[in-house]
């Protein structure tokens, strides 16, 4: 079954479209495979990103899967500013095959889903989110039991990558993880 990509903002996309653009953004991004792309880059795959407070979510920002002909050589991040969606940056590393992997994986999946990038910063985790209202607003919308979590690699220890997960059965792992353990009484 497709997976529904979300539109993205207009302003976001057009962000990512200036700076892929411009000489100077691209030279000073420190990604290499960017710099050593051969032949048009466009950005692709828009995905919402969101952040797990506790347990409820926010959206962060839109990435993009940067394409120079069959493969992706980077990401390219947004943020909401005051003024509006703002390119943020420009990155490579593990994350971008891995999203490209658990979204191949979606596909395949029986049940339509919206693709949707949650992070959880305090385990350095990333996932992709299987939101099951492929309608609702990417900007918003809760965490619900049925969606689904996909760890992408490096998932922290103890947390299988590319393995999917009803929200109701890894969110209490999680939040077990991120509440601190209680301190321990000294003798009297």
């Amino acid at each position: 079954m497709p997976l529904h990509v979300p539109p993205a903002p207009a302003p976001a996309l057009r962000s990512v479209l200036t700076a892929l653009a411009s000489p100077t953004a691209v030279r000073e991004a420190r990604t290499p495979s960017l710099l050593r792309a051969q032949g048009p880059v466009t950005p692709e795959l828009p995905l919402p990103v969101h952040v797990l407070d506790g347990t409820a979510t926010r959206l962060t920002g839109w990435r993009f899967l940067i394409r120079c002909g069959e493969r992706s050589v980077a990401a390219a991040e947004t943020m909401l500013t005051a003024d509006g969606w703002a390119f943020s940056h420009f990155f490579e590393g593990p994350y971008i095959p891995s999203t490209e992997r658990a979204l191949r994986q979606a596909e395949v999946m029986q049940q339509p889903y919206q693709p949707r990038l949650l992070s959880i910063p305090a385990l350095y985790m990333l996932a992709l989110w299987l939101h099951g209202d492929c309608a609702a607003d990417a900007a918003t919308g809760r965490l619900a039991a049925t969606d689904l979590l996909v760890p992408l690699a490096p998932a922290p220890p103890g947390i299988a990558a590319h393995r999917p997960h009803r929200a109701a059965e890894l969110l209490p792992l999680l939040t077990h993880r991120l509440t601190p353990a209680p301190l321990l009484s000294s003798p009297a």
